[in-house]
């Protein structure tokens, strides 16, 4: 059975967009082609997994286990040789970019233009008499709905990245890609808006009656959610220059789509300490992660020094700790115990969001929970897993969210537990939608043509079962209300790198950040904050293009500032 007929209505409108193939950009090759589509059960398959396997992912840090949160007012990480201290101490460049983004996403794009070029090659005939024949057919019946959702997916990436990137929908041959141009960065969204539109509706809802029942794949709901996280970007200040209002409008109606659909296809919100964890890969808030095997690195990278094998890692900061409200009153940490502190008499943490004790390690908790490596964890000056033990938290706090304490990293008898990382969820788009229907209406208890204002979306995150907090109310300060919450309940999922860009406000919010030091005076363990100082220039907004593209296509032309 020959696949090119089977698809042509769903390539159509891929093709009508710009002949559509594919810009092999960084003249990325896919070896033994032909073998490919003489043997589809085993190389195609294999080459669509290869796609979905450059999905951007902080388990899989480039940063030597630093996570793009410790680039931010999030976390510090303890290893000052890591390259993720150069998104803001002056070693990133156009001559060393780093980030990977740029290679990465293209080279998963030309795999995915050659694919739909390269369509009418598929055959399944020899299969035919397969007992497992009709199960190929669905599954490749998906393929050019999933890859061209991908391919939306890693523009994005590229467009948030870079802003203005060249969209190019076909194979090229090296002199084309070496002359082509950027696209504005709003066309680029638009490109995405529309394919997701058009493929949704072909995406299954969920993967569990498909053949194989393989989750981590393209949903209907994935492509309604990366719909809605674009348009936000295109309505947000460093993307609409012209600020377009009703940009905000058209995000908040993709946003409200999702959520009214959400239930019906079983997606909920859930518990908040069960987004991770070994089963967190068939949670229902999930719309879309990313599964890593068996494994316990992410835990040898974050736990804290003194536990064996822990390298303490991506350290939160004072700086997020104050963000976290007071169920009381919503006062912040800052704002109720300003000064010194002694935690050994006061302990300032009491009645905090229960968001932060599922997020952070602080001094005296029980950390791991494992039985084989639990202690009493002691951050301060001298303590078994505080300075001056060489790589000990340089905040005076370990990361606890992500990482399975159930995991043994003990060279005699460790264990490992499965990962996944959050790509969409659904109280992302609650806050998404918060977002736009305030940035729309200025008003955060309007409720417009949408029937849900931004209060009223936030107050569903607060008012789950093990969050309880009190319910946003009025407009006042609502952006800063809103940004302290988008930092708690988002925390080290990427988000906070990015947001900060979009909103234009990198130099109050990463130019330094607060770190505990925490030293045991008389008997007692006195907190007091300290300023680690960081770095912020207006060029960070956008990366940049990497030079040895511009060498080889000056058409190119960089981002201001590099």
């Amino acid at each position: 059975m020959k696949f090119k007929g089977l698809f042509l209505i769903g390539l159509a409108g891929a093709m009508s967009l710009a002949g559509c193939v594919d810009l092999n950009y960084n003249e990325a090759t896919v070896t033994g082609e032909d073998w490919v589509y003489e043997n589809p059960t085993d190389g195609v398959k294999r080459m669509v997994s290869d796609v979905y396997a450059q999905m951007f992912n902080d388990f899989d840090s480039i940063y030597g286990g630093a996570i793009k949160a410790s680039a931010t007012d999030e976390a510090d990480f303890a290893n000052s040789l890591s390259d993720i201290h150069k998104f803001y101490n002056g070693g990133w460049s156009a001559a060393n970019p780093f980030s990977t983004t740029w290679q990465r996403a293209y080279r998963a794009i030309a795999e995915v233009h050659i694919y739909l070029e390269k369509i009418d090659k598929v055959d399944l005939s020899d299969y035919e008499y397969d007992s497992n024949y009709p199960n190929m057919v669905l599954q490749f019946g998906l393929y050019p709905y999933e890859l061209r959702f991908l391919r939306a997916y890693y523009y994005f990436e590229l467009a948030r990245a870079y802003g203005d990137v060249p969209l190019v929908l076909k194979s090229l041959t090296n002199e084309e890609a070496n002359n082509v141009t950027r696209t504005p960065v709003q066309d680029v969204f638009k490109f995405i808006v529309k394919e997701c539109d058009e493929i949704a509706e072909y995406l299954p809802i969920s993967y569990r009656n498909e053949p194989g029942a393989e989750i981590g794949r393209a949903t209907r709901g994935a492509a309604m959610a990366l719909k809605a996280r674009t348009l936000l970007y295109a309505a947000s200040p460093l993307f609409n220059k012209d600020n377009n209002q009703e940009l905000w409008h058209e995000a908040a109606v993709a946003c409200r789509d999702l959520l009214d659909r959400a239930g019906e296809w079983g997606i909920t919100l859930s518990s908040y300490s069960t987004l991770w964890g070994h089963n967190a890969n068939t949670n229902s808030e999930l719309i879309l992660g990313i599964n890593r095997g068996e494994s316990n690195t992410f835990e040898r990278n974050n736990y804290p020094v003194g536990v064996e094998n822990g390298s303490s890692g991506n350290c939160p900061t004072q700086s997020l700790v104050d963000v976290y409200e007071y169920k009381d009153n919503g006062e912040t940490f800052g704002q109720r115990h300003p000064g010194d502190i002694n935690v050994t008499k006061e302990n300032p943490y009491e009645g905090l969001d229960p968001r932060f004790a599922m997020t952070i390690v602080k001094n005296g908790d029980q950390w791991p929970t494992n039985s084989a490596q639990k202690i009493t964890i002691e951050t301060y000056e001298g303590g078994f897993n505080g300075a001056p033990k060489y790589n000990a938290t340089t905040t005076g706090y370990y990361l606890r969210k992500y990482v399975d304490g159930n995991c043994v990293t003990t060279y005699n008898n460790p264990s490992t537990q499965r990962h996944t990382w959050i790509v969409f969820r659904l109280a992302e788009m609650y806050l998404d939608y918060a977002e736009a229907m305030y940035n729309y209406y200025g008003d955060a208890d309007a409720k417009g043509d949408l029937g849900m204002s931004a209060n009223e979306a936030i107050n569903v995150l607060r008012n789950r079962s093990d969050i309880q907090m009190p319910e946003f109310t009025g407009s006042a300060g609502f952006m800063e209300r809103y940004r302290r919450e988008r930092m708690v309940e988002l925390a080290f999922e990427d988000h906070r790198f990015w947001d900060v860009r979009r909103w234009k406000i990198g130099n109050s919010a990463f130019a330094s950040v607060q770190g505990a030091d925490l030293k045991l005076v008389n008997g007692d363990v006195m907190l007091s904050r300290k300023t680690i100082a960081r770095g912020w220039d207006d060029k960070y907004y956008l990366f940049p293009i990497p030079q040895s593209e511009i060498q080889k296509n000056p058409k190119l032309t960089q981002n201001p500032g590099w």
